[in-house]
Formats: C-alpha cells, structure tokens, sequence
C-alpha cells in the first residue's frame, strides 16, 4: 500500500494527514471532472505532482491549509481545496488551481492529500464526511478511481516528477542568479525549495 499516514508537528493528533502519489495517471480528466462536481466522495487535494520539487514544499502547503482551518481564516470552500491554494505565491485562487491543481490532458503524475478532521469539527459542515474512513478505506478508493502507479511519497520519486521550467515560472525563479551558479544539482534543488518555501509564507503580505 503506498498511502502514507502522517502526524504534522503542532496539529492536533486527531487531525490525521494522508499522502499518496500516483505516477502515469490516464484519467485526469474524470478525476477534475469529479472536483468540479463536488462530488463528495472525491473530497482530496489533487495537485499536479510536475509542480512539487520536495517533500517539505508539499508538507508546507499541508501545514498552512490546516492552520488556516484552525484559525478559521480558509479562503476557500474547504482543507482539501486550501491546500492547492496555499503552494500559490498569491491569492488568486483560479490561478492556483490552473497551476497546481489537476488539469485535464496534461497532469500526468499526481500527488494526492486526505485531511481526516475531527467528528466534531465545525469544518465538516464544508465537507460531506459522514464516518471517519481508514487508510485502508482511502487507499481502496484511490486504488478503484485513479487510473495510475501507486508510488511512495519519497523526495527521491518527487524530484522525477518535477517540471523544473513550471516551478521556476511560478514561483518567479528564473533570473536569480545565485541559482544559475550552482552547479551541484542536489544543492540547487536545496536553495530552490528554499526560495518556493518562503515565498508561499509571504503570500499575501
């Protein structure tokens, strides 16, 4: 099973974090027409995986989306959809979704995120969750629906997915260069996520 649970730093335990990443997808269609129907039962964050360079960028986006949902401060319908929002460096919301989110005919590799919230939440009355769905619920259903390779969520099968000209467009990259200089690959992914990370913190400041 390649769904990995895990616990955030400083979020709530009872707030459980899904990951999976699925590579070779053949419907993106299906699965955007899915969000676009808000069909309750497709309620995760898709992002195109071509747009994530670590672990930790994705992580962050988890991160933040899940506070906002603590500090009531989401700007948009739910978790699921805050993420997408948050990998953005601004607070175009469509923008976000055109760029990090699934895109019919073009994502090929797809990055997947559950956020279980509490029973008790008032964030539910935004999602349909009726039961709490264990990993081996979520994975099954992922399993039937997603046309695509269950692949662990490792930095090592990120950094293949990776559309370096996309990451370097969105998060206005190109031109830096102390970037260009470095000629180590390892290191200029480092610097990379570095410059992607601080930039989706100053969002909107």
């Amino acid at each position: 099973m390649s769904l990995e649970k895990l616990q955030l730093e400083h979020i709530p335990l009872e707030y459980q974090v899904y990951l999976g990443l699925f590579r070779n997808v053949a419907n993106a269609d299906f699965l955007h027409k899915q969000l676009l129907s808000r069909n309750s039962e497709f309620e995760y964050a898709f992002i195109d995986a071509s747009t994530i360079i670590s672990r930790i960028h994705l992580l962050s986006a988890v991160y933040s989306a899940i506070n906002s949902l603590l500090n009531g401060s989401l700007r948009t319908p739910n978790v699921h959809s805050e993420i997408v929002m948050s990998l953005n460096t601004n607070n175009n919301i469509s923008d976000a979704y055109r760029r990090w989110g699934i895109t019919p005919g073009k994502t090929r590799d797809l990055v997947v995120v559950k956020v279980i919230l509490p029973p008790n939440s008032t964030a539910n009355q935004n999602l349909s969750q009726t039961q709490t769905p264990d990993e081996q619920t979520i994975y099954g259903h992922l399993e039937q629906h997603v046309q695509g390779t269950p692949t662990p969520v490792t930095d090592e099968e990120l950094a293949q997915t990776t559309d370096w000209a996309k990451v370097r467009k969105y998060y206005r990259l190109n031109g830096i260069q102390s970037l260009d200089k470095i000629s180590d690959e390892r290191e200029k992914r480092k610097q990379c996520e570095s410059l992607v990370i601080v930039g989706m913190a100053l969002r909107g400041l």
